[in-house]
């Protein structure tokens, strides 16, 4: 059996080969349009907006929760198909290609990119939530009187749940998707670049570009809304240390700032500015939550993650497939269903940005790391933060409950940390996390802009990467100040609707193509060389039999491929007698 290339030609769009990656007008000034038209629209009729934006999103939630649920699941169980079976063994590139950062680097860049800031506001908020709330929308099934033992476990659990295997799941599938086609089938590094079995020539036209533009909306929207975010809790932090005060001014000044960072490091690009942050993000938050770990209730936290963990893989197929319709819907629609809708609008971006740093990896090590490694991660983290936490509450010794409540979401972890020695230390070290994360999310979210303007283009120009950056500013800016940032990330929700739809045909599509690859292909590496090897010799074996008949001494006519030959699997072809 013969080796096949490994790229398949009839799914390369024909404008690829030798393309003038410029700007995608269309695809730019659609995208631009719509972000004025809705910026302009939150600003002007903010409540509006929010009225308008509320009432779509419960029709959302009550008619297709279900579906945001099974399509949820669907996407874990697809990933883990992908990874078992030999589909496990293909490479995001040609079988040659080698990894472009190391794992400890590839792993804190999706980490950060990911999850970073959504951790460090609801890391200690969101447990907290669930443990004392006495609102039926945030009591999760099964759990009984506030803050008692039994409700902190449930609570835990479902901490676990929306924030593990399920949301990187998502990630996965559409950042496979994309790196396969990008990388194995020379599409681009586009949403639309993975709909070309599909779709044929029109994933590069009309609907092709519909998609683009869908993935440009939600990444500039939904990064704009975390940053505003983001903003308020550094705000919050900053007046724990200095005793500020609240001041829209304070966070605009404070949206100044991080747009500056991550605009000044996304123009470095991937390779410099946004793995450099990722790694000092890693090693920051290492120190944090270690800390927190020795000094806090150590036998605590570890007893709080083995329980959860056990609690949430025992449970993990009952959540993953509750709907509410026997009842519990009031927390289902807030929070689950809020939640997968949630990450799946920021799946192009997220997604893409995975796709760019995996080239080189292979479809098991991608789900491995992309689902196991961050979902490991979260749960440490939040055995720490929260089990901190919980450990207050549970023991009196600190009414964090009433601090939520008062307070706000973007003060739980602050007083969870005054609680604790060196508390002023660890909330400067909080409040720069918070900084870092955002900017190492934001800058990678301008260059992902960049490339989904310029057709895929992985070095976008650099105007275009500032173009971009500074739109998240100053949407997240100006949105404060109008009170329209919660209506804009409902309606960044609200895209995730539709978009869902795309994923699943991203799903198919995918699989239609792995189905036509090579069988040789999805061999372990090991077994694909020891191949190549077998039919180059059987090769040259029956060349010199071909000789002999001839009268042509094989060892004149047939020499040793050298160290490049053996290397590009090419053969000197013997000349005739």
């Amino acid at each position: 059996m013969a080796i096949k290339e490994p790229v398949g030609e009839s799914l390369i769009p024909p404008h690829r080969e030798g393309q003038d990656l410029s700007l995608d007008k269309v695809t730019f000034g659609v995208a631009a349009a719509l972000a004025i038209a809705f910026l302009l629209w939150g600003t002007l009729d903010s409540d509006g907006m929010g009225t308008t934006t509320g009432d779509l999103l419960g029709w959302l939630e009550t008619t297709f929760g279900w579906l945001f649920i099974l399509v949820s699941a669907s996407f874990l169980l697809f990933s883990g198909y992908l990874a078992v079976t030999r589909y496990g063994n293909i490479k995001l590139g040609p079988d040659d290609s080698e990894p472009e950062f190391t794992t400890f680097s590839w792993v804190s860049m999706m980490f950060a990119t990911g999850m970073g800031i959504g951790l460090m506001f609801w890391g200690v908020a969101e447990p907290l939530t669930y443990l004392t709330a006495t609102d039926a929308s945030s009591i999760p099934p099964g759990r009984g009187d506030p803050s008692t033992p039994d409700s902190a476990r449930v609570a835990m659990e479902y901490a676990f749940f929306h924030w593990g295997f399920h949301p990187w799941a998502m990630y996965a599938v559409i950042g496979l998707a994309i790196g396969y086609f990008a990388y194995r089938k020379n599409t681009g590094n586009l949403v639309s670049g993975a709909f070309g079995p599909l779709l044929g020539r029109r994933a590069t036209e009309g609907p092709g570009k519909a998609i683009d533009v869908i993935a440009i909306f939600a990444t500039l929207f939904g990064s704009a809304t975390s940053l505003g975010l983001g903003a308020l809790q550094i705000t919050g932090g900053l007046d724990d240390v200095f005793s500020t005060g609240e001041s829209k001014w304070l966070t605009v000044v404070v949206i100044a700032v991080l747009t500056t960072c991550f605009v000044a490091s996304a123009v470095t690009g991937i390779e410099k500015g946004v793995q450099y942050l990722s790694n000092a993000n890693a090693i920051a938050a290492l120190l944090l939550v270690f800390f927190l770990f020795v000094v806090g209730p150590t036998v605590f936290i570890l007893s709080t993650f083995t329980e959860s963990l056990g609690g949430y893989l025992t449970h993990l197929p009952t959540m993953s497939f509750r709907t509410g319709a026997f009842g519990g819907s009031e927390f289902l629609d807030a929070w689950t269903i809020f939640y997968w809708a949630w990450w799946i609008s920021w799946t192009p971006f997220v997604g893409m940005f995975i796709a760019r740093i995996s080239k080189g990896r292979t479809i098991r090590q991608f789900v491995v790391y992309v689902i196991l490694v961050p979902s490991v991660v979260s749960f440490v983290w939040f055995s720490i933060l929260a089990g901190s936490a919980f450990d207050l509450q549970l023991s009196g010794a600190k009414d964090l409950g009433a601090v939520l409540a008062d307070e706000g979401t973007e003060s739980a972890l602050f007083a969870t940390l005054r609680e604790y020695p060196l508390s002023s230390i660890t909330v400067v070290l909080a409040v720069f996390l918070v900084a870092i994360f955002f900017i190492t999310g934001a800058d990678s979210a301008s260059i992902v802009m960049g490339m989904l303007s310029q057709h895929g283009e992985e070095h976008p120009m650099r105007w275009l990467v500032i173009f971009w950056g500074v739109a998240q500013g100053a949407v997240a800016a100006v949105l404060l100040f109008s009170g329209g940032l919660g209506a804009l990330q409902t309606l960044v929700i609200i895209v995730a609707g539709p978009f869902m739809l795309v994923i699943c045909a991203m799903c198919v599509s995918l699989m239609k193509a792995l189905r036509e690859e090579p069988y040789e292909s999805t061999l372990p590496s090991r077994v694909r060389k020891a191949v190549l090897h077998a039919q180059r010799y059987d090769s040259v074996e029956n060349h010199s039999v071909a000789l002999t008949a001839l009268g042509a001494d094989p060892e004149e006519v047939i020499s040793t491929p050298d160290e490049d030959e053996r290397s590009s699997g090419a053969r000197r072809r013997p000349e005739g007698p």
